[in-house]
């Protein structure tokens, strides 16, 4: 090969994970990475500071400036304001999201096991449903599963707001994949061969293989229920049936006309994100190995 000017071509450093990007490379990363991070914890910071003002210093300071400490009385006055019904909704949510998310990771492994597994007619037209019905919004479904609901007598219980939330296409899709990769079909002849039954095999061996990404589901599904909003606002109208999310947004607009109530919802939704909190940074080893092992034939 020819230099030109005898100058040697200038070669790249490579280290052991690959070649080095080139600095502006990494600044700009690294700014992307830093605006992104900003982005959401902005948001949770001002929560925390409003939670502990009064109404009074809510919109007579700064808002991302501490003034006088109230957060103790805020939270007194949570607790009590109308009988203490703000817990009652954090119960209700917790109800709808715990066994709600745990009966739809279920329902979801095993969907997604068996048309990972079984070779059936019409099995590509039911993946394709699953993939099709992702396309849907959330919001165009809740009219017509209200009016389902009122139809079956389930408005205004708390299997009206369980049901729906069953069908999860996103946790089937996910389960499909990582059941493709993580389950080897020479086990499960193995064990077909020993005379287990399919229902054997699947809660025998195939559940454990499944277990990472079993975390996966139940993580997006703990997260999507306890945001869950418009079909409880359509469903439910018995405010001791609330979840939290609806409840507060009623105490939001009724802060128009009742001013204390502002404070009180500024710590009610710092409240409301220490459950996703806590279920997140719980499962948060076990939900990235299950989308890593999961992606891998995606």
């Amino acid at each position: 090969m020819s230099l030109k000017n005898g100058r040697k071509p200038k070669a790249s450093t490579v280290y052991a994970e690959g070649e080095r990007p080139s600095l502006a490379a990494r600044i700009a990363t690294w700014v992307f990475m830093i605006a992104i991070t900003l982005y959401f914890l902005v948001p949770v910071y001002w929560l925390v500071v409003a939670s502990t003002k009064t109404t009074t210093d809510l919109f007579g300071t700064p808002g991302f400036l501490f003034a006088d400490m109230n957060f103790f009385e805020n939270l007194q006055k949570l607790s009590t304001y109308d009988n203490g019904i703000f817990w009652r909704w954090m119960g209700n949510s917790l109800i709808y999201s715990g066994l709600g998310s745990v009966l739809m990771t279920f329902i979801s492994l095993i969907s997604g096991y068996a048309l990972a597994m079984y070779r059936f007619r019409g099995r590509s037209v039911v993946i394709a449903a699953v993939l099709g019905s992702m396309l849907i919004p959330q919001t165009v479904l809740a009219q017509p599963t209200y009016l389902l609901l009122v139809e079956l007598g389930m408005n205004n219980t708390i299997l009206g707001v369980l049901l729906p939330s069953l069908a999860y296409p996103f946790g089937v899709l996910l389960a499909f994949v990582f059941a493709q990769q993580a389950v080897p079909l020479e086990l499960l002849e193995a064990a077909r061969l020993d005379g287990a039954s399919e229902a054997r095999a699947f809660f025998s061996i195939a559940l454990k293989l499944l277990s990472p990404g079993g975390v996966t589901i139940l993580l997006f599904a703990f997260i999507g229920s306890w945001n869950n909003f418009m079909l409880p606002l359509l469903v439910i109208s018995d405010a001791r049936l609330m979840p939290v999310t609806v409840g507060l947004s009623g105490w939001s607009q009724a802060s128009i006309t009742i001013p204390g109530l502002q404070t009180l919802v500024v710590i009610g939704a710092l409240i409301s994100i220490i459950p996703i909190i806590i279920v997140f940074v719980s499962l948060q080893r076990y939900w990235r190995s299950g989308l890593a092992a999961g992606g891998v034939r995606f």
